[in-house]
């Protein structure tokens, strides 16, 4: 088996290898070296991370259980540092030498930072991985000023997503208008108009000369002697192909590294993909090109088929801050060049379409981007259209829902997904002869929609079109996952049914398309049994997410962190003194106080792990667990003015009754003694607040992007009622609730009144609930524990040798 290394782990390399599998799965033995510490994901959609609408697990594309279910030797956090092409041999950043048959780059871009006085401040950061974006969530806690500089489509993505954390937000550009590159001037123009209705404040034809602060940033000087105050800089002016390795590798650069049209470089049995590819003078930054490239290297390397590179037409369709948009070819106005317009400023509506010599050439439609698979099309194809109805090229009013579907019209040879190259006929295809029924489905088997997602409405539109009233029926419940037809709902019921206990199992009864399911049902599945059965349920680590597979959160460097438990926030001076000295003695870079009055133990080596937590001997935080995390209390009556209660020693009994528990997401509680809230308790997934004699219980708060206020769900009078409501509380969540769904979405999706009804108003069901809390409990063990006293666990998990039970 011929051993192919692969230096860099993002979308064009994962996918350029899911090609080669794909055509020849047992010709590679595969190493991947990745920088960050995560497995692939989705790029594209980190905006809706910052946004609240995802979280990192969204965007996953593929998952751990993927690299070893293809034989991949994934280097997680481990940066490829040099390459010897004589002797073909990789070497990481942490060791490790990969032996090399055949050798891909896919090292992408770095954002490109403006070379200013100031840049290297504390809270000037790009907008281009997982660790900016929580570092600009982190910051939203504790500043509320925000400039964005460019006015491109990722700096207003950006600014978006700032604005979503309650921000203030200016987005500094040096052109006339936004997105420069994507539109022309009256589309820019109303998107200008738009995003200021959302909050956004431009600063057009500013050029930033310094970035002001001590330590910190604090404020942005202009060229023109103007000035800004702000608490965070984010720039994004552009990427650099990242060709630092390469060129050190002997490989031949100019802007990118230079490739044929099979993607080789100058070097034998050297490859290169992706944004640091520069191929016939031209270097790509969107997806669509980066997979063609990866396509026709696969068939290169796997040597079924003859292909060649020639170029990609560039265009672009993504929903900017809300606004759809879409811009293809050559769309600005030219002397031999005539256009096609629709301005509707009413409607909010600007289409163009530009001509030359009596073929389409380019295009840009803001506000409805209905007509961009035909207008696309004919770009590719050239289509001649002096014989055409000019009006009929572009419609001037939207489509009304009541009329044809746009997808019914189009050709089989359309493209639906422009990011993955699939058209309309590959898509009918798979859901005829593979009998597929949902969008999931289809895009497991096509790649459609797997990208920017733009296309998903018309893939739904297409599914609906060639299923007919069985889609309708089949719409009417969103199955867990592609590997199954089944519901988060009908899952519970059949694992409850059936008394299934095993993941594999569940797997197996229920008819699973793919038998060893993938990264959004098998945790899922791994719940809900324990959640039914937890007495006779097999807890199945493999099947949980890496956080809680090692019980410890892995940070941006691969390493992790330690949290100990801490009862309601209340520690001793034995405590810390064991914190300082394990501390010390592993060389921990940062102890933290965290927002959920705890320490955090920052920068920890997984081997290091188990006997941190032996040494430590204090039960674990679950500060990484889908679980009860913290109690976050008040000092209360005993030393506080103005409280009512003795919050601390509730929060102390709430935390020792429920500590890591398992949710379908986490939950966090907080108990003030006094309505003054000084725990925050009204933004706590439970939050309780005391009043002269009683307390009041709050539920589905948020404190997170997706701000909530927690309703009032009843008032209590003694300590004791309050835990049995919030046994009978949670336990209703875990029952009712779909994995990975916070209390607050859940709440509003149940609805108030219905949670009571059931608690507040019906003894008997919440002693019920409260009694199947019992037995969840009594079968909880402490986890390091368990860890600290099993070599198999140590060696299998942490990497631990010569460990004897």
């Amino acid at each position: 088996m011929e051993k192919l290394v692969l230096i860099g782990n993002g979308m064009a390399g994962i996918r350029t290898l899911e090609e080669i599998i794909k055509r020849d799965p047992d010709r590679f033995e595969v190493t991947i070296f990745g920088k960050e510490p995560y497995p692939n994901y989705n790029r594209i959609l980190l905006s809706s991370v910052l946004q609240g609408d995802s979280s990192v697990e969204d965007i996953i594309l593929n998952d751990y259980d993927w690299y070893e279910k293809n034989g991949c030797n994934l280097h997680c956090g481990e940066e490829a540092v040099q390459v010897d092409t004589e002797q073909k041999v990789v070497y990481g950043s942490f060791g490790t030498e990969a032996a090399y048959d055949k050798l891909i780059f896919a090292t992408g871009s770095d954002p490109f930072m403006l070379p200013i006085d100031g840049a290297d401040k504390e809270g000037v950061i790009a907008f281009r991985d997982i660790k900016d974006c929580e570092a600009m969530i982190e910051t939203s806690k504790t500043h509320k000023r925000a400039a964005v500089i460019g006015g491109g489509l990722l700096g207003l993505e950006a600014a978006r997503g700032l604005l979503n954390l309650n921000m203030e937000v200016d987005v500094i550009h040096l052109p006339e208008f936004l997105m420069e590159r994507q539109l022309d001037e009256p589309a820019a123009a109303m998107l200008r108009e738009e995003l200021e209705g959302q909050g956004m404040r431009f600063h057009m034809n500013k050029q930033t000369v310094k970035i002001r602060g001590e330590d910190r940033v604090s404020g942005l000087l202009f060229k023109d002697g103007t000035s800004l105050d702000t608490d965070l800089v984010v720039m994004a002016v552009g990427i650099r192909p990242n060709v630092a390795l390469a060129a050190a590798s002997g490989l031949e650069t100019d802007r990118a590294i230079l490739v044929d049209d099979q993607m080789c470089t100058n070097v034998p049995d050297v490859y290169a993909v992706g944004e640091c590819v520069e191929h016939r003078g031209t270097v790509y930054g969107l997806v669509a090109p980066l997979y063609e490239q990866g396509s026709v290297l696969a068939d290169h390397l796997a040597e079924t088929a003859e292909s060649a590179y020639e170029g990609s037409l560039m265009y672009t369709q993504l929903k900017v801050s809300g606004v759809d948009v879409f811009s293809a070819g050559e769309f600005t106005d030219g002397a031999d060049t005539k256009a096609i317009r629709v301005h509707d400023e009413f409607e909010g509506v600007y289409k163009k379409v530009v001509v030359r010599g009596g073929s389409v050439i380019g295009a840009v439609l803001f506000g409805d981007t209905s007509d961009s698979p035909r207008l696309l099309d004919m770009i590719k194809k050239q289509t001649d259209i002096s014989e055409m109805d000019k009006a009929a090229i572009l419609p001037s009013e939207k489509r009304e829902a009541s009329a044809e579907s746009a997808v019914v019209s189009m050709a089989e040879d359309e493209t639906i997904c422009g990011c993955n190259g699939v058209c309309k006929g590959d898509i009918v295809a798979s859901i005829q002869e593979k009998e597929l029924s949902s969008l999931q489905e289809v895009t497991q088997h096509t790649n459609a929609g797997r990208s920017c997602g733009g296309c998903k409405p018309l893939v739904s539109e297409l599914l609906e079109l060639t299923l007919g009233d069985a889609f309708r029926e089949a719409d009417q419940k969103e199955p867990m996952c592609g590997c199954t037809t089944l519901s988060h709902e009908e899952v519970t019921a059949e694992i409850r049914d059936k008394k299934l206990t095993l993941v594999r199992e569940v797997m197996n009864v229920l008819g699973w398309s793919e038998p060893e399911g993938c990264s959004s049902c098998r945790p899922a599945i791994n719940y809900y049994i324990n959640m039914v059965n937890p007495e006779e349920a097999e807890d199945d680590a493999n099947s949980r997410f890496i956080n809680e597979r090692v019980h410890a959160n892995i940070q941006n460097d691969g390493t992790y962190s330690v949290v100990p438990r801490m009862y309601g926030g209340v520690t001793n001076p034995e405590e810390l003194r064991k914190i300082a000295d394990v501390a010390d003695k592993y060389n921990v870079r940062m102890v933290k106080v965290t927002g959920g009055q705890r320490l955090d133990l920052l920068g920890v080596k997984k081997a290091d792990l188990p006997s941190i937590w032996e040494e430590l001997g204090m039960p674990s935080g679950h500060a990484y667990g889908k679980a009860v995390r913290t109690v976050k209390t008040c000092v209360g009556q005993d030393f506080c003015r103005f409280g009512t209660q003795d919050s601390i020693q509730l929060g102390i009994d709430l935390e020792k009754k429920f500590q890591g528990v398992p949710t379908p997401h986490k939950v966090k509680m907080g108990v003030s003694a006094c309505p003054r809230n000084c725990a925050e308790s009204g933004i706590k997934d439970i939050g309780i607040v005391g009043l002269q004699g009683a307390w009041e219980m709050y539920v589905g708060g948020n404190g997170g992007v997706d701000l909530r206020q927690g309703d009032l769900l009843c008032t209590v009078t003694t300590d004791e009622d309050v835990i049995h409501m919030t046994a009978a509380y949670m336990q209703l969540y875990r029952e009712t609730a779909k994995y990975l769904e916070r209390t607050s979405h859940w709440l509003e999706r149940v609805g108030l009144d219905w949670v009571q009804e059931q608690l507040v108003d019906n003894d008997a069901n919440c002693a019920a609930l409260a009694e199947r809390m019992e037995r969840t409990i009594a079968q909880m063990e402490e986890p390091w524990e368990q860890i600290v006293n099993s070599g198999t666990i140590k060696q299998e998990y942490f990497d631990v040798k010569h460990v004897t039970t």
